[in-house]
């Protein structure tokens, strides 16, 4: 009976921690040194959503499967004087693309309010049913 809740619910969940990854890569798109310091520019982040819940064996709804690290290639800009540049004055910056985080942060969005939508959908009919009911 709960089941659409449920499934409707594990969908609010992943698209939450979509966002959260979005605004991460969003926050730490100039970032050029670890916690330590030294440099290592931020690597874009992305989630792998995959059905079903493993916790409870349902094939029912989603869940976050990883959340991976975007390896392809630093943007680079010429910076000779900066002390990150390499031998022919390039510095490697996070590939991070804002247009295509706000892009992804909006469709994150309007799966979130789709989720909610359904819930409440959901909600009427229970209310509906237990009115028949008594």
């Amino acid at each position: 009976m709960y089941g659409s809740l449920d499934i409707s619910t594990s969908g609010l969940i992943a698209q939450r921690m979509r966002l959260e990854v979005i605004s991460a890569n969003l926050a730490n798109k100039d970032s050029l040194v670890n916690a330590q310091g030294e440099y290592e520019p931020f690597r874009r982040r992305f989630l792998q959503i995959a059905s079903g819940d493993p916790v409870s064996g349902s094939e029912l709804g989603v869940h976050v499967k990883s959340i991976e690290i975007d390896d392809g290639p630093l943007l680079l800009k010429y910076e000779p004087d900066s002390p990150y540049a390499d031998e022919e004055g390039y510095v490697g910056y996070p590939n991070i693309n804002s247009v295509v985080e706000m892009m992804n942060a909006m469709e994150a969005t309007r799966s979130y309010e789709a989720n909610i939508t359904a819930i409440e959908a959901t909600k009427s009919m229970f209310n509906a049913a237990l009115r028949l009911l008594s």
